[in-house]
């Protein structure tokens, strides 16, 4: 046992003698643990006592969620829209309700000589409206282009207002009519209306398969679109739009379908933005892992779940997460959740893990300076969250025929006498030493021990995010993920599983020759090179501990988890492991 484990596993004891005067089976929680309303069990299910020994709860993991909050901060409980959905087929004309939003492309804006819509559905609306929707588009400048939107209201109508909302160019992708979504959802907020329909101006040249993914952007867009985050703000307003007819897409089983996905993956990214969104003093390793059980409770069909503490996993010998973890009083928590289909064979056994550090200071490579972003290391638990996010979603697809493993090495790196020193050498589960080069490298060092622990389940396949390198970012900008595999075959199901979510990602080189600058003189490895190719280097470095026979794919996220104008989590991640493992169960 290394020194750091010592010190994390004294902290679990004195942790275990202060609980020791409470109840065996704790009912009471922080405010922080009952932040993410949608999880939150039923007062008749108290799950975490009838679930306490299976999923290897400890008793400093319970009595870590009765602490006070550090700065009193109590979350409120803001549910998830709730927003019904219908595909219908019926005159846009004689749709009635508080307000029509008809989706235009900049081709659909074209007029004749005589300013008249040549676009049949537009000519119609301007006829029954004398004329007046041509001429407002005109005065408010409305092309069609992406993001543009103007509102006319229309007393005496079925309808009270009338939207137009650009949609770019005729071939719209998936993230398009994901902003029509978001845009429906803006102008029904500014109206307060509660409900609203959707239509295309146009929908030539649209397969009936892509107006089923159309129209799943569109709800999709409208549900994230509708909702905010006030759970940290003294007030907020519930959102009144309740209701939202599709109209033109089809209708039937397979789009009702469509559109419960839309709504099921909403949820699970709406979990993963809560997660990044709360702060460190609200979110602690000991709060994710309560926040993991929950999914465990509700969809206890399809799910288990093991929690261990600092001893059980110094048990496994994990020094590598361990010795990241030594620094914080938070102890660490190492998450589990295995997905197993109620019925049928398993064909498939995959793996998603996710990088889970609720703050990271830097340990004694102390995050310093302009640009270092110290105070947005909350964020640094994004992989975990889009891992835990994707769990959720999957809870309520429930797809046959495939094995899911959901894997976070939860802790804090922060600075203490007990913590990780530069040039300590600390000794991940397969036995491989590395050399502490950088206490700030911390995040491969947790993911090293859960990758291992991941291919130790049977895995065939695994995917890791990570927010994990700052190179990253520098080289692919604040929206695109960049992924690293030497598998083709994989690679390629990720690019089709992102093509069919809109979220961008780009495949970046594993150059083995790289591996030189992470070689040291008295262990097996250092745990970061230099500057140059740094985030390769990173995937290098992770390379080290899957195994040979699994399929292995990493993905650095840095950029994409954060949105920096709306200064709020993005939810990223979520929607394409979904896809990935729905493929994946065919």
């Amino acid at each position: 046992m290394t020194m750091a484990a010592a010190a994390v596993t004294a902290s679990l004891i004195a942790s275990r003698l202060c609980y020791a005067s409470s109840s065996a089976c704790p009912r009471r929680y922080s405010a922080a643990v009952l932040c993410f309303a949608r999880l939150r069990r039923p007062p008749s299910a108290p799950a975490f006592c009838r679930r306490l020994g299976r999923m290897g709860h400890s008793t400093a993991a319970a009595a870590a969620t009765t602490a006070t909050t550090l700065g009193l901060t109590e979350p409120a409980a803001v549910e998830i829209p709730q927003i019904a959905f219908a595909a219908r087929e019926l005159d846009f004309v004689e749709w009635k309700g508080d307000i029509l939003a008809v989706a235009v492309s900049e081709k659909d804006m074209k007029k004749d000589s005589d300013s008249k819509f040549e676009n049949l559905v537009l000519k119609r609306l301007d006829e029954k409206l004398g004329g007046l929707l041509a001429e407002a588009s005109t005065e408010e400048d409305f092309t069609g282009k992406s993001g543009q939107s103007t509102v006319l209201r229309l007393p005496g109508l079925g309808f009270k207002r009338l939207g137009l909302l650009g949609l770019g160019s005729p071939s719209s992708s998936v993230t398009a009519y994901r902003g029509i979504g978001e845009a429906v959802a803006a102008v029904a907020k500014a109206a307060q209306a509660s409900n609203a329909g959707v239509c295309l101006a146009s929908l030539d040249g649209l397969s009936e398969e892509a107006k089923l993914h159309a129209a799943s952007a569109i709800a999709s867009g409208t549900v994230l679109g509708v909702y905010e985050d006030n759970r940290f703000k003294s007030e907020s307003k519930k959102p009144l739009l309740k209701t939202v007819d599709i109209i033109g897409f089809g209708s039937g089983s397979q789009v009702d379908e469509k559109l419960k996905y839309a709504t099921d993956v909403c949820s699970g990214v709406i979990f993963g933005k809560e997660l990044v969104n709360a702060p460190a003093n609200v979110l602690t390793p000991g709060v994710m892992a309560e926040e993991a059980s929950k999914i465990a409770t509700l969809y206890s069909d399809v799910f288990t779940a093991t929690i261990l503490d600092a001893e059980q996993c110094k048990e496994l010998k994990m020094g590598s997460y361990l010795g990241v973890a030594a620094a914080s009083s938070n102890p660490p928590h190492f998450i589990h959740l295995c997905y197993k289909p109620s019925s049928g064979d398993v064909k498939r056994k995959l793996g998603i893990v996710g990088k889970g550090l609720t703050f990271d200071s830097g340990g004694y490579n102390i995050k310093t300076g302009p640009g270092c972003s110290i105070e947005l290391m909350k964020f640094d638990m994004g992989g975990a969250a889009a891992t835990l996010g994707a769990a959720k979603a999957l809870g309520e697809i429930k797809p046959p025929g495939v094995e899911v493993h959901f894997i976070v090495a939860a802790c804090e790196n922060m600075i203490s006498g007990t913590g990780m020193r530069p040039g300590d050498i600390v000794t991940a589960s397969n036995g491989k030493t590395i050399e502490v080069n950088n206490t700030d490298a911390e995040g491969r060092l947790t993911l090293a021990d859960a990758l291992i622990y991941a291919c130790n389940q049977g895995i065939e396949k695994v995917v890791d995010l990570a927010t994990l390198t700052g190179a990253c970012v520098v080289a692919l900008g604040p929206s695109i993920a960049g992924f690293f595999s030497p598998n083709d075959d994989l690679a390629k199901e990720i690019v089709a599983a992102s093509e069919a979510t809109g979220e961008k990602f780009w495949r970046m080189p594993l150059e083995d020759s790289y591996w030189e600058s992470m070689k040291s003189g008295v262990a097996d490895m250092v745990n970061t090179g230099g500057r140059q190719g740094g985030a390769i280097t990173a995937a290098l470095f992770l390379k080290q501990f899957v195994d040979e026979k699994v399929q292995w794919l990493h993905i650095d996220m840095a950029g994409p988890v954060w949105n920096d104008k709306k200064r709020a989590a993005t939810g990223f991640g979520v929607s394409t492991l979904v896809e990935w493992v729905l493929k994946n169960s065919l």
